[in-house]
């Protein structure tokens, strides 16, 4: 039995929140990278209490990320290590002290986490549930039905939800939830719904510990800070690839803000502090003369249009995406850019550009971080503590 959700309406543009503190939801993040998905939160009025990361220069990326923003940092600091210590040993009585801690002052607490999803990609290994990484899904519900926060976000690649062999393990975590005491709802998002520019989905798992009471839950409205519901943003007469130029005008009838070419110019990317940190080509400059500006139809060596939104950031497996003019492959504050973060985000410039795009590849594009975060802060107010 989930929560029901709410008939789609239309919303206008939202402003960002003030972090909010002391009455707030805590939260508590998991699987954190460098911290996109709680920067979300806790611009839509969350509080952050609890890291954990396992893979250190990620774990430093989101404290020099924060400190360089002049973001608090969580109230209970950051835990470096696997997710299976947080559910047995000193680490797990240590989390299990601090969730019971927030609960007696009467705060609400929730757990947030993205999985790392090879396992579950087409594109990538595809080895489900029984992969290294399939296998954290299955701790990460684990580890809510433990510690019962009193809501949880779960987030994970579409092929988890949509290929059948998946599915099946899928619903085994919500049949999980649900004998744990927890109503759950999903959907499919996408987070260009959100204005990001970019076509990501990813299937969303939200949960809340089921009433004692007899009253219900109040509905769950999934598309009330979306900016383009129900495929809106991909509507539009996007413009098809075409020979490179430096010079391209703006076509008619498009939603600009949702342009590779707007969010560029407004994060500043050729004086944001990650510009020059880019691969170089290692084979010459010939496969990044050729592609057509747009071309995003090979696995890899995709180029950007800039009047259009980009293809999933997707970094690994030698997914290239190239700059919409330029015979190079895109900087660092490009993917920020093109991942919806605030101008003032960025990576420590000692990090390898290795982990510096697999981090921003695996982050959850900001703008539906934070849309996601405003429709949960309105369900919880709605449900009271």
């Amino acid at each position: 039995m989930g929560i029901e959700p709410k008939p789609p309406r239309r919303n206008s543009p939202r402003k960002l929140n003030k972090p909010k503190a002391g009455d707030a939801p805590l939260v508590f993040s998991f699987f954190s990278g460098a911290g996109f998905l709680d920067l979300g939160f806790e611009k839509a009025g969350f509080e952050i209490g609890y890291v954990n990361e396992v893979h250190k220069p990620f774990l430093d990326a989101y404290k020099y990320s924060r400190q360089q923003m002049g973001t608090p940092q969580p109230l209970h600091g950051y835990f470096e290590g696997d997710i299976e210590c947080c559910l047995s040993g000193k680490e797990a009585k240590r989390l299990s002290g601090l969730v019971g801690a927030a609960k007696d002052d009467k705060r609400l607490v929730g757990f947030i986490g993205g999985p790392p999803c090879p396992d579950f990609s087409i594109g990538g290994k595809n080895r489900g549930q029984h992969g290294e990484n399939g296998k954290l899904s299955q701790i990460y519900i684990d580890l809510i039905c433990k510690q019962q926060p009193d809501f949880f976000v779960f987030e994970n690649v579409k092929g988890l939800y949509r290929t059948a062999r998946h599915r099946q393990f899928f619903d085994g975590l919500k049949q999980q939830l649900d004998e744990a005491g927890y109503s759950c709802t999903e959907r499919l998002i996408n987070a260009i719904e959100y204005g990001a520019p970019q076509d990501r989905e990813r299937i969303i798992l939200f949960g809340v510990r089921k009433p004692q009471a007899k009253k219900n839950l109040p509905r769950f409205n999934w598309l009330s800070h979306t900016l383009f519901p129900e495929g809106q943003a991909l509507s539009y007469p996007w413009p098809d690839a075409q020979p490179i130029s430096t010079k391209r005008s703006q076509p008619k009838r498009i939603h600009v803000e949702l342009t590779i070419q707007h969010w560029f110019e407004k994060n500043d990317v050729e004086n944001h502090p990650n510009a020059h940190h880019q691969f170089k080509p290692k084979a010459g400059l010939a496969k990044f003369e050729t592609v057509y500006e747009g071309d995003d139809s090979k696995k890899s060596y995709k180029r950007l249009h800039r009047w259009r939104y980009s293809p999933t950031a997707a970094y690994g497996n030698n997914e290239v995406h190239i700059h919409p003019y330029l015979p190079r492959r895109i900087s660092v504050a490009e993917a920020l850019a093109i991942q919806s973060l605030p101008k003032e985000f960025e990576l420590p410039p000692g990090m390898t550009l290795s982990n510096m795009f697999k981090t921003v590849g695996n982050g959850v594009p900001f703008l539906a971080a934070h849309g996601l975060a405003l429709t949960i802060m309105d369900f919880l107010k709605g449900a009271g503590k």
